[in-house]
């Protein structure tokens, strides 16, 4: 059964135009020796639940200690390092497709998020970052009582 998918042409835009920097600043800015780490961004999930803000990064092989994760001015960024294995030499590859090196993803926050009690979790290659809404953005449920019009 084939599904109807609404076309958005705007969809994959903000994709596009980190290809396009990504692209640019790498080639102008890396040396001939450094073309095989080029400049690479994890990709990320963003969901929302009741009470809180999930992003997932997919980080594999990037060391816990090289995950550097802030908020400042209500923007949360995420700072990492995927490392080449020093094991094997670059010339020694045949072929050569993921991407290492530094990486920055920064993700503005809305003012709902309580900054202060933000977690962080990784594990098995996956940054889980939690944002907490504050207590007074969380919608509420109030029970209204229907009573009878007459007298």
């Amino acid at each position: 059964m084939n599904s109807i998918v609404r076309w958005d042409p705007f969809r994959n835009l903000a994709s596009l135009q980190e290809q396009f920097n990504r692209l640019f600043e790498g080639n102008l800015s890396r040396d001939h020796d450094q073309s095989v780490l080029t400049a690479w961004a994890p990709s990320v999930d963003i969901y929302e639940t009741e009470n809180e803000l999930v992003i997932k990064a997919d980080l594999p092989e990037v060391s816990e200690k090289d995950i550097d994760v802030r908020v400042e001015n209500n923007m949360l960024t995420i700072r990492g390092e995927r490392k080449l294995d020093q094991k094997v030499k670059e010339e020694n590859y045949l072929r050569m497709e993921r991407s290492y090196g530094s990486f920055t993803r920064s993700f503005s926050l809305p003012n709902t998020v309580n900054t202060e009690a933000i977690q962080a979790n990784y594990r098995d290659g996956v940054l889980t970052v939690t944002l907490p809404k504050r207590a007074e953005s969380r919608p509420k449920q109030v029970k209204i009582s229907v009573t009878n019009g007459r007298s």
